[in-house]
């Protein structure tokens, strides 16, 4: 909103200095910043809030003992985190932007189901929150919505179904009719993936932040005609916009993180990490590079596969053997290292500098083809 109006103004009376609204990057930098002051501003109110209704973090009887102690810290804070990242996109983006708008649909959408979720739990003391087909109905819907949105857009002409191959020059593959139901699955995937790493304070938050940075490199090269041809990647107009968003997300998480480091004040629950992995899917399906998010999301996918793993050997060795065995200690894979002796903080720490280590690969993909 406030981009029109300074763009207005430019255009109006030509006022020195206001042409600066118009570059991507200032308008970037702008929506972090913004982003952090929301999340300074609401974030004290909102766990405040949480706290006067008794809206806390049930106690998990299959999470490590140590966390009981957590049992009562407020949950749904992915509230200051919405609020952090679509207000500054609302102020700083183009919202005439497809890629903004879809952007903003999956937001939106998966915060709404992560709140359902979260409010069956907390408010209706539902200790599974929403029932497990519902939940996957919306993300299957949200992906529908999203892929058909990609593979029938006449603007994406002639690249609708085809992604960037990571590690080979000028080799992207085609998805062809199967490309939504291959959206479908990453975004998911992905959602369900964010969700299972938000298990320790300042985990998923830390993590999604370093991931969302990266994209934003992504997203501004994608969209720049003389970067994308330097860098032989494909070029799609107007992407570069999401880098706004990117950094909304950005600065969001470090205002999230700011309350949730350990010991948090208060938990994002699923109204924070189903939006945020939709979002991080969304953006990486957008720019065509979601064949480089197993490489950037890393983290989420570990975290992920460390379940299914356990699940599937569980289940294999209960009717091979009639008793059940574990590959971890426990899954998630962070609790395997709890288990483990680690310290919470030291656990967290090092997944950052892993998270890290996997954006730079992640960028290096671009080059070294």
């Amino acid at each position: 909103m406030l981009y029109y109006l300074f763009d207005m103004l430019e255009r109006q009376f030509h006022p020195p200095g206001f042409g600066v609204f118009r570059y991507i990057t200032f308008r970037s930098a702008l929506a972090a910043l913004t982003a952090l002051f929301i999340s300074f501003v609401i974030g004290p109110m909102v766990i405040k809030k949480l706290h006067k209704m008794q809206i806390g973090e049930q106690a998990k009887i299959e999470g490590p003992k140590s966390h009981l102690a957590k049992a009562g810290t407020p949950t749904m804070g992915g509230i200051i985190i919405l609020g952090s990242v679509v207000i500054p996109l609302l102020l700083w983006g183009d919202l005439t932007n497809p890629y903004v708008l879809l952007i903003l649909l999956i937001t939106i959408w998966l915060g709404l189901l992560g709140f359902t979720d979260d409010y069956m739990k907390v408010v209706k003391k539902k200790r599974k929150g929403l029932i497990a087909r519902y939940k996957l109905i919306g993300q299957i819907t949200i992906g529908l919505l999203v892929g058909a949105a990609l593979y029938f857009s006449p603007a994406l002409k002639p690249f609708n179904s085809i992604t960037t191959v990571p590690f080979f020059k000028n080799l992207n593959f085609d998805y062809g009719v199967f490309y939504i139901p291959v959206v479908i699955f990453i975004i998911t995937a992905t959602s369900n993936a964010v969700n299972l790493t938000d298990g320790l304070d300042g985990l998923a938050i830390g993590t999604v932040g370093i991931t969302a940075l990266t994209l934003a490199l992504m997203c501004y090269v994608s969209g720049n005609i003389e970067f994308s041809r330097y860098l032989n990647i494909i070029y799609l107009r107007g992407s570069g916009e999401l880098t706004v968003y990117c950094f909304a997300l950005v600065g969001a998480s470090l205002g999230f993180l700011w309350y949730n480091t350990y010991p948090a004040q208060v938990f994002m629950g699923d109204t924070g990490s189903l939006a945020l992995g939709g979002a991080i899917a969304g953006i990486s399906i957008m720019i065509k590079k979601e064949l480089v998010l197993p490489i950037l999301g890393g983290i989420f996918l570990a975290e992920e596969l460390s379940v299914i793993l356990q699940v599937l050997y569980f289940r294999y060795t209960k009717r091979k053997y009639g008793e059940g065995k574990r590959i971890f200690k426990m899954a998630p894979l962070h609790h395997h290292f709890e288990l483990t002796g680690v310290s919470e903080p030291k656990i967290v720490m090092r997944f950052y500098i892993v998270g890290i280590l996997l954006a730079i690969l992640s960028l290096t993909t671009f080059k070294v083809r």
